[in-house]
């Protein structure tokens, strides 16, 4: 795929051979500046359109973040509940009865370093 022909992926044989131009971009990064790099620019933006359209990723719930961070790290019921002061509110909130709250929010960020945006979800502040 040369830059002449670079325009909107229409289907997936073009998703696929935008794929197979853009791999050798990665293993040697063309210099800013130069006709390689606006290529290989313009293919990642191409991908990321057709993959955001063909392939869109669910945003997850606060809860759903928070369990996938608990099992990425291993940490337990018992260190949510030492983060949140209440074994109830721990159970509920990881059984979906209540609601992530601000303050939650905030202590669990804080404690394992996870963006406040990750746990924020539909919460209006």
């Amino acid at each position: 795929m040369d830059i002449s022909s670079v325009r909107t992926l229409l289907n997936e044989a073009e998703y696929e051979e935008a794929l197979r131009a853009v791999r050798p971009y990665f293993e040697n990064e063309p210099d800013a500046g130069t006709e390689e790099a606006a290529h290989f620019d313009a293919l990642v933006l191409l991908i990321e359109d057709y993959e955001a359209k063909h392939y869109p990723i669910p945003e997850a719930s606060p809860v759903e973040v928070l369990k996938s961070v608990m099992e990425a790290n291993n940490y337990t019921r018992a260190d949510l509940i030492e983060i949140l002061g209440s074994k109830s509110r721990a159970s509920d909130l990881l059984n979906g009865r209540r609601e992530i709250n601000l303050d939650q929010i905030k202590k669990i960020s804080r404690a394992w370093n996870i963006p406040p945006g990750a746990l924020i979800g539909d919460l209006v502040v």
